[in-house]
This record gives structure tokens, sequence and C-alpha cells, in this order.
């Protein structure tokens, strides 16, 4: 789903053209992706939008790839579970998450975003030249000696195994090297032909088969600091007193001290990262010209210094509790350090909209963005909504509304029993809206979308479910465990009903092989309504899960792209097919 054509109705307006490096007040917490998408696709390359906390990033996200389509690039920077001095294994997603971002800011091409909480900026990170010195590139045809490539993964971190199957490993049999970049989301195949890459493939780290061929693969760190400074390190630390340590807590760190004097990388290394690299914020990897989006400046500088005090906090009662020796360098980035690095950033910031930072309309350095405000809640009055909806058509007004119910939707604004004859509206569902709907029109989208707003200045209203219906489902919220395309697969049955994130309600056919651009990779075959088909590649099954009703009620197909003629097929996801057994021309 995009609503990128409503992009170029903000991108117009005065107000916004002067938002480079201003304040903008008066903006509603829905909107302010809105304006941040407008920012981004004007943007030569990276945005990082920070956030107060990381429960707000995740929708924050939602709302900006919703806005932006799948052309512009949204990350979510996740926060580190263990709190400052505590040890704590990291969790495999969020350190995927995180690897993502760094990896996407360091070699940017073209506009992107990145969001974090003002938690993340306290955490230190790996310094960008050296974790830009780590990435390296890796192609089909490339001359590489596998030998060299083993040697510079094993000084990344990467940990030699019999069968890769998490993150940081690495395996070599033959002409064949296998490893698991963090960054990615299941790992490759690199065959060789000699010292030539000859192909590069995915493959399920529970079965080892090999999956789909890809056209090229960025090589980072295994972990989130690299062993390589370890012995000096090790020396370091050394000074430190142990005696007050509880037994346990003595004994694991003589195990880290000595993989430390042997340069060896391990789970838990990012502990100890203040004495393996220069101190360095997630805000040393933007560019001076790259803007930096505060999405609440006061709240987030309130934000770190309470997080100075609970560190400090933390620091005191893992040495009194002997988990720690005393002395240990700090383990986060204190405000004194950061606010030089924001201040000195091109940025855009909001006021809160209850007037917790002033705002001086008459100031030069000031600007005020177009009124977004929020949207109407209906809570399930589905009827009032439509009467509503009739109305601000009436007054030339545009109307945006996406749901997962798109097509119930549809169904009761052309029925004449609720709203008359005169004021019903015949509209077909979309999955895109390219370009922004006429004044006077009403445009539905099969899709999600964390909250709406209203804008009069704009003529624009945007509602989502959570507005409609007083309710949205929120993807992502919660982390989870990764599945594994044989695990997902296993149980999936011809006939089973899946939920495509963008597309809908559908049917599992089958896997089916189709050649494209001389490459054969396996699909799955998903029936719609009518004669739609949709064929996904099995390296995107994070883009459906199994259809969960209520009671044993078969659920209606939706088609795809409503029932407007010529609708614009889909790529990205897999693409909408007619009558025809073809892949998606582009993945």
């Amino acid at each position: 789903m995009s609503l990128g054509g409503l992009l170029p109705l903000l991108a117009d307006r005065p107000e916004s053209r002067r938002l480079r490096a201003q304040l903008a007040a008066g903006v509603t917490e829905a909107a302010k992706p809105y304006l941040v998408a407008s920012l981004v696709a004007a943007a030569n390359g990276p945005v990082l939008y920070v956030v107060r906390d990381a429960e707000v990033a995740e929708p924050v996200a939602e709302a900006l790839r919703g806005l932006l389509g799948r052309s512009v690039p949204v990350y979510v920077y996740p926060d580190r579970d263990a709190l400052p001095y505590e040890r704590l294994m990291p969790d495999t997603l969020a350190v995927q998450g995180r690897m993502s971002a760094l990896t996407a800011l360091t070699r940017p091409q073209g506009p992107l975003v990145v969001v974090c909480s003002a938690r993340a900026l306290t955490q230190p990170v790996l310094p960008p030249a050296e974790f830009a010195a780590a990435l390296q590139e890796v192609r089909p045809g490339a001359a590489l000696d596998p030998l060299r490539l083993l040697e510079r993964l094993a000084a990344l971190g990467y940990e030699p195994v019999a069968e890769v199957e998490a993150p940081g490993q690495m395996s070599h049999r033959g002409g064949i090297v296998d490893l698991f970049p963090p960054a990615l989301v299941r790992p490759v195949r690199v065959e060789f032909w000699g010292d030539e890459v000859e192909s590069i493939r995915t493959f399920d780290q529970e079965t080892q088969r090999s999956l789909n061929p890809v056209e090229s693969v960025w090589i980072g760190p295994a972990r989130e600091a690299l062993g390589t400074r370890g012995p000096a390190a090790a020396d370091h630390l050394e000074r430190l007193s142990v005696i007050g340590m509880n037994p346990d807590a003595r004994a694991r760190w003589q195990t880290d001290l000595e993989q430390l004097r042997n340069g060896q990388s391990f789970e838990d290394i990012a502990l100890y990262l203040p004495y393996l690299h220069a101190p360095a914020s997630l805000l040393a990897y933007l560019r001076d010209d790259d803007p930096l989006v505060l999405g609440d400046r006061q709240g987030i500088e309130r934000t770190v210094r309470e997080l100075e005090e609970q560190g400090e906090e933390v620091r005191d009662r893992l040495e009194r509790d002997g988990e720690n020796p005393p002395g240990v360098a700090p383990a986060f980035l204190a405000w004194t350090t950061l606010q030089p690095l924001i201040d000195g950033q091109r940025q855009l910031r909001f006021a809160g909209l209850s007037a917790d930072e002033a705002v001086d309309l008459e100031h030069q350095g000031t600007a005020l963005a177009p009124d977004l405000l929020p949207a109407t809640s209906y809570g399930g009055r589905v009827r009032a909504f439509a009467t509503d909806v009739r109305k601000a058509l009436a007054q030339r007004q545009r109307v945006v509304v996406v749901s997962a119910q798109a097509r119930r939707l549809a169904e009761v604004f052309a029925d004449e029993s609720l709203l008359g004859k005169a004021g019903t509206v015949h509209v077909a569902p979309l999955t895109d809206l390219p370009e922004a709907p006429e004044p006077g029109t009403l445009a539905l989208v099969h899709g999600r979308f964390p909250e709406g707003w209203h804008s009069h200045a704009l003529a624009l209203s945007v509602y989502s479910d959570a507005e409609v219906f007083g309710w949205s489902r929120r993807r992502g919220g919660q982390r989870r465990a990764s599945v594994t395309p044989s695990a997902f697969l296993a149980d999936l049955r011809p006939g089973d009903f899946i939920v495509h994130q963008d597309h809908g309600i559908g049917r599992f056919e089958g896997l089916t092989k189709l050649a494209n651009g001389g490459v054969e990779r396996e699909y799955l075959h998903i029936a719609y309504a009518g004669t739609d088909k949709l064929y996904i590649p099995t390296d995107q099954l994070d883009r459906i899960t199994r259809y969960i009703g209520m009671g044993d009620a078969t659920p209606a197909l939706i088609r795809l792209g409503g029932t407007r003629e010529g609708a614009r097929e889909t790529a990205g996801q897999g693409e909408r097919h007619r009558d025809r057994r073809r892949p998606p021309a582009a993945l």
C-alpha cells in the first residue's frame, strides 16, 4: 500500500517549503509522519527521525511506509534491551534491525528514513568509519579468493561452525562458503568456481536447502563491536579490581577477558564496546546536510537525562551486588555529549501541542506547517461516518479512507437505505494512491494505517480503522520469533486462507516454479476473487500470515485492486495476474 499521492499536496504549500531547519507547531501526533514523509521524499539521502520512546517508533515507521511506498526504505533502529552496564544476551531481531539501519546509513543510495527513540541515541555504536571499513559487497562474477573471504569473516567476528544456523556464523566446504550477516533476514550461500564467485543464494537455516538467487550481498560485522582491539581492551580491564565480585560474575569476567586477549568475538561483546571503540552515537552516521527530525526536543532531552540517572543507579547497584568491578567506563552517552551533535545538525523540530515549548510566530526562524489536526473518531458508527463523509465531499474536501475493511465500506457508501439515493457514493477500493484525489472525491484504500488526520488548508481528511471502527491492528508492535520458510510452509495446505499485508484475504493454491529473466524461482500461488492471482516469492513470506477467523465461516476473497477498471499491477510483493501465468517483472 502507498499513499504517495498525498505528498505533493503538502510539498506545494509555502509553509512546507520553509520547514527546512525550522520549527513546526500545531501538528497532531498522527500527522507528524505525513510532514516527515514530505521531507524525506524531497531529500537526497538519509533522514533520522527521533521519537521519545520505542513504543512510538514502530507505528511511526508503519505510517511512513504507507506514505512513502516501497520506493523509499524505512528502517526502525531498535533499542538495546540491556540497561547500561547490564549483561543481557542481545535479541536477534533487534540486532538485525540495528545492523540493517547502520548499513543503510553507511551506504545511502537516495532518500531513506531511520526511526529511533531517544534511548537509542544514548547507546554507543561502532564509529561510522570503522563500520564502513568492515562492509564488503560480494557479487556473482567477482574475483574473490574464498580463503581470503574466510580470513576477513574471521576478523569481523564470524564464528566457524559445521552448519550455519544463527547470525554471526560461517562455514566452509569445498567451493561453498555459507554465512549469516546479522543485517540479513536469512543466511546466504556463496558458491565459487576457483577464485570467482559463481552464484549467491539465500538458504533455509533449518533444512540447509538453497532458496533464491540474489544479485549481491553486503557483508558486515558479525557483532555490534569488533574484537580487533581486544588485547588492548583486556589490558585496560585487567587493571580493575575484581575482589568484590561474586564467584559466578568473576568467572564470566575472566572468560570474557581471555576471549578479548585472543581478539575473539562473542555474543555479548557489545558490553565492552566503550573499551573496543571510540564513543560514537547514531547521530555520527549523518552527514552535515542530512536532516534530523526531533519529534519532541524537550521530551527527548528529559528522557536522556532520566536515562543518565538510571544508568548511574544501575552501575552502583551492579557494583554493590558484585556483578561488575568498580570503575568501569561509562556505558551510555550523556546529554552533554549528544547536545552539540544535535545542535550542529540540520533539523526539523516539532513543538508540542501542549505548549511545553514556546513558539514565537513572529520570529523569522519559526515556521508553521499547514493545520494538521486529529481526525474525528466514530467508534464503529459507520452510518454517521458515511453521512459526514458525504457532507465533506459536498464541501469539496478530499477524503481518503485506509481500511482493512475497504470492501465493506464501499458497500456502505453505495447503500441507498443508509444514505438515500442522492447521498450514495460509488467507489472501488484501491491498493495504492499514486495521485492525490481531486477535491470533492473519496478514495478507499485497502490496507492498514495507524491513525488519520484532517487539514482544512489542504482540503484533506485521512481516516483509518482507528477512527472509523475504533480499533487498529498494528504490525510489528511486538517482537516475534522468526519463522523459517520450511516451518511456515509445512503447516500450509492448498485451500488454506491467508492474509497478505497489502492485498488482504486470499487462498493458497500451492507452490510453483516460474522463470523470470532466465532465473527459476519458487513462488506461492495465491488465488483471489474472480480470476485474480498473486505469485509471492518464498523469500517474502514475512508479508503473509495464516487467516484466523471467528467460527467456521468461510471468508470472502478480495479482488486485487478492487473493481476499478485498469487497476495497476503491483510489484514488490508479488503481482496481480488475470488468466496468465508469469512471475512478477520486478521484485
